[in-house]
C-alpha cells in the first residue's frame, strides 16, 4: 500500500466522522456549552480576587478541558460497533491502525479545536493577560490531541463493557496527568516571567509519541474487545 493510498483512506475516515458529528450536532454543542459553564462557574464561586483568578485559571481550564473531551470517547467506536462497521473496519485489508488514527483526528476536530478557540476567551474573566493568553492556546493544541488519543485507547478497551464509562475514566484520567502539569507549567512560567520551552517542548514530545504508537495500540485494544 503507497503513501497516497493511506492518505487518502484516512482523509476518508476524517471525513465520514465529521459528517456523522454533524447529524449530531448536539453532542458537539454539549461538549462546548460544558467546556464554558465549568470554566465560568469558577470566577463566580471564587469571587473578584484577581490574583486568586490568575493563579488558578490555567489549572481550572485544562483540567475542563480534560472533562469535556472525556464526554464523547465513549460514543468514539460504540456507533460503529453497534452497527458492524467496526468489523467491517477490522476485516478490511487496508491498514486498523490508519483507521484508528482518522478517527482519534476527527474526534479532536470535533471536541477539542473548538475548545482550544474558546479558552482564550474565557481567560479573560480570569485576568489573564495576553502573553499567558497566547500560551494557553499554543499549549491546549498541543495537549488537546494527546488526550483524544490516550481516550481512544480507553474507549476501545471499555468498548462493550457494562459500566465502561466510569471504567473509561478510571483508564483515561492518570494517564493524562503529565499532559495537565506541562500546560499548566508553561502558563505560569510566563507569570513568572520564565522560558516556556521547556514545558511546550515536552508536550509536543508527548504528542509525537502517541501519532507513533496510540494508533497501533488501540488498533489492537480493539481486536481484543471484540474476541
Amino acid at each position: 500500500m503507497n503513501q497516497l493510498s493511506i492518505g487518502n483512506l484516512l482523509l476518508l475516515v476524517i471525513r465520514r466522522d465529521l459528517l456523522l458529528a454533524m447529524r449530531r450536532r448536539a453532542d458537539v454543542l454539549t461538549i462546548l456549552v460544558f467546556f464554558v459553564m465549568v470554566v465560568s462557574l469558577f470566577p463566580l464561586g471564587v469571587g473578584p480576587e484577581m490574583s486568586m483568578l490568575r493563579k488558578m485559571a490555567p489549572g481550572v481550564l485544562w483540567v475542563a478541558a480534560l472533562l469535556a473531551s472525556m464526554l464523547s470517547l465513549g460514543r468514539l467506536f460504540s456507533a460503529d460497533y453497534l452497527d458492524g462497521t467496526l468489523e467491517q473496519m477490522m476485516l478490511n485489508p487496508q491498514s486498523l491502525a490508519v483507521l484508528v488514527l482518522g478517527k482519534m483526528v476527527a474526534h479532536w476536530l470535533v471536541s477539542g479545536l473548538p475548545l482550544v478557540l474558546v479558552a482564550p476567551m474565557l481567560g479573560l474573566q480570569f485576568d489573564m493577560s495576553p502573553p499567558a493568553l497566547g500560551v494557553l492556546m499554543l499549549g491546549l493544541l498541543l495537549g488537546t490531541p494527546i488526550l483524544s488519543m490516550l481516550g481512544a485507547i480507553g474507549a476501545a478497551l471499555t468498548l462493550g463493557l457494562r459500566g465502561g464509562g466510569v471504567l473509561l475514566s478510571l483508564l483515561v484520567l492518570p494517564l493524562c496527568i503529565p499532559v495537565l502539569i506541562f500546560g499548566t507549567g508553561a502558563v505560569e512560567a510566563v507569570a513568572s516571567g520564565l522560558s516556556v520551552v521547556s514545558n511546550l517542548s515536552l508536550i509536543a514530545a508527548l504528542l509525537m509519541m502517541c501519532l507513533v504508537f496510540t494508533p497501533w495500540v488501540t488498533a489492537q485494544a480493539l481486536r481484543i474487545s471484540l474476541e
